[in-house]
């Protein structure tokens, strides 16, 4: 049976663009195949497809895509298995990249909704259901078998606590059982990583009491252990050195506290127990505490892996487990600045909003006040110049490297001042106009210096930077504004992880490119409404002021102008990653597009109930 696609073909990602897929909603690309005999059928066919790919290189979600298109139109199926047929044929491809993961390193994931809704007995906790194998449902059964195998089994959805857990450093594959649109927003990041990873799809999406190919789920979990089967590279050694660096521990080694080190050892710097502390030495421990708390650690994650991809790129090897160790002491610490910065700018920024909460607890402001709060902002940064300028004996990089370094994180740490300054003096004006050039500069400020600095650190200190400099800021500057644009979008879906409501945006009076296109499409009556309903004396409750913008919004059609402006972006950025002479540099970039870049669909419509907001989960 000939499936059409060559391994040399599934590889073109890694060696030229990658054909991207147009972006458009998929819920109409997520049908199950209705009988089990026509899935039996396609899930071989997928295995074949597989079987031709090269398993030492990762396929991303558009070749994949591609991949299962052509799969489909040969068996002359519908386009509407196209979500299927992707899990099935990207299960098929890590099967054997998974094998090589002893059981013991593998996590088992499994939906809520397999349970019976009716009489559950389970509790929860912080990593989801805690099944009381009462035999009602075919949890037990599954979560038995992968136990008994050494798997560790985890009843929840998502993948930040996947992610969580794979990064710190528990497992090394996954495999899981999940309605398509749970695969589609979350086993996609983790195989972008790079880490192996297989599904089986449930029959429906309908969220109770739902079903599933339950021999297909044990035949899963039965995958062999064959030690010596190849694996894709991967980013997840870089991933977990960045979370390890900001490890009490590594902070103190890298950065020395200056007065006594706190005893407290992981329990979280509060008010109280800054009392019996000595006074001169509050301000550290309240600064190395609420570094080592939280965060993606993406910054880091990036220069590190910008300096591994000129250096060889053995950190992405899966077989090289030790390269990370001989990661020079001297990236750790500039991949540690740039973290140091951006904790500095989140402190004064929650002071600024006055929000509440941050890495789940309260703001730094709101728990030792508004001074202390600006006080320990500054401290983090002179801690981030610490880290740039502390020479060791054994360094081998050059004080010209160091300068330039240097000289890159000042220079963006003045420009997110000038972009968050355009933001506040935008937000404290009385006329609240604005054109989408003028969102667009904001956004170039505030966001694209982040991925430009640690992109030049990195480079920097493996050698000579001067032939990707202008590559570097193009590629920073369209990933930052395509970044931030989809953020402004994923704020009308309201955001469960980060605690906020749809429409948070407009309350907090931020300055965003979907303002400024609905003001630049609406006939002027409507922009002046909408300008209206920014206005701090507007009386309307904040779900009804939500909800009008919202309508004004679909009538601009700014969240589609907006992708449309996202998919302009991306594809200058990806026009740099074609262009890059290193390979792994030029991996890299694509990742950083695939993983930074996740298109959401159009969002809904929120429900609103007059006057009463909806609670925070």
């Amino acid at each position: 049976m000939s499936s059409g696609v060559t391994t040399s073909e599934s590889s073109s990602s890694l060696e030229a663009s990658p054909e991207k897929s147009s972006r458009r909603k998929t819920s109409h690309l997520k049908d199950v195949p209705e009988t089990l005999e026509l899935r039996e059928s396609l899930r071989a066919r997928c295995e074949e497809v597989a079987s031709r790919l090269d398993p030492e290189i990762p396929v991303n979600k558009d070749e994949m895509e591609r991949i299962a298109r052509a799969t489909l139109a040969e068996a002359d199926l519908p386009e509407s298995y196209l979500g299927w047929t992707m899990v099935m044929i990207s299960s098929a491809y890590w099967k054997g990249p998974l094998s090589a993961v002893p059981p013991e390193r593998r996590l088992f994931l499994l939906p809520h909704c397999l349970k019976h809704a009716e009489g559950c007995p389970a509790e929860y906790d912080q990593f989801g259901m805690n099944c009381k194998e009462c035999g009602a449902c075919s949890i037990a059964d599954f979560r038995g078998l992968a136990e008994e195998m050494g798997y560790r089994v985890l009843v929840a959805e998502g993948s930040p606590v996947v992610m969580k857990i794979i990064v710190g450093g528990y497992v090394d594959a996954v495999v899981g059982v999940a309605c398509l649109n749970v695969l589609e927003k979350a086993i996609d990041k983790v195989l972008l990583a790079g880490i192996p990873c297989m599904a089986v799809p449930l029959l429906s999406s309908d969220c109770r009491n739902t079903k599933v190919d339950e021999p297909w789920v044990s035949e899963m979990i039965r995958t062999p252990y064959e030690p010596e089967a190849k694996s894709a590279r991967t980013y997840v050694h870089l991933m977990r050195e960045a979370e390890r660096l900001f490890k009490p521990e590594n902070i103190d080694r890298n950065a020395p506290r200056i007065r006594d080190r706190n005893e407290l050892g992981e329990k979280a710097v509060t008010a109280e127990s800054i009392e019996s502390m000595d006074r001169v030495s509050a301000t550290e421990h309240i600064a190395y505490d609420f570094l080592s708390r939280g965060g993606k650690h993406s910054r880091p994650f990036i220069t590190l892996a910008a300096y591994d991809a000129m250096t060889g790129g053995h950190c992405t090897d899966p077989a090289n487990t030790t390269a990370v160790s001989e990661i020079p002491d001297a990236v750790r610490r500039a991949a540690m600045s740039i973290e140091t910065f951006h904790k500095a700018s989140l402190v004064h920024d929650d002071i600024q909003d006055d929000d509440a909460y941050r890495y789940g607890q309260l703001a730094v402001h709101r728990r030792f006040g508004l001074s202390t709060a600006i006080n320990v902002g500054d401290y983090l940064i002179g801690l981030g110049y610490r880290l740039l300028s502390r020479c060791e004996k054994g360094d081998e990089v050059t004080p010209e490297a160091r300068a330039d370094v240097l000289d890159s994180l000042a220079l963006a740490h003045m420009r997110l001042s000038e972009g968050q300054g355009a933001e506040l003096l935008w937000r404290d004006a009385k006329d609240r106009r604005l054109t989408p050039l003028d969102a667009l500069k904001i956004y170039a400020l505030k966001t694209s210096p982040a991925f430009e600095a640690a992109l030049i650190s990195g480079i920097r200190l493996a050698g000579e930077i001067d032939q990707y400099r202008d590559a570097i800021r193009t590629f920073s500057r369209n990933m930052g504004v395509a970044f931030q644009i989809l953020n402004d979008i994923d704020d009308w879906t309201g955001d469960d992880s980060n605690k906020r409501l749809a429409g948070g945006d407009v309350i907090g009076g931020r300055p965003t490119l979907l303002w400024a296109l609905a003001l630049q499409a609406l006939p002027e009556p409507e922009a002046e409404e909408l300008l209206s309903l920014a206005d701090s004396e507007c009386d309307l409750p904040d779900p009804q002021r939500i909800a009008r913008v919202r309508k004004l919004y679909d009538k601009a059609n700014v969240f589609e102008t907006a992708l449309d402006l996202v998919d302009k972006h991306q594809a200058r950025a990806e026009k740099v990653a074609d262009d890059l002479d290193v390979d792994p540099l030029r991996r890299l970039f694509y990742f950083l597009v695939d993983t930074v870049l996740q298109r959401p669909e159009i969002p809904t419509p929120p429900v609103v109930t007059l006057g009463v907001s909806a609670p925070l989960h």
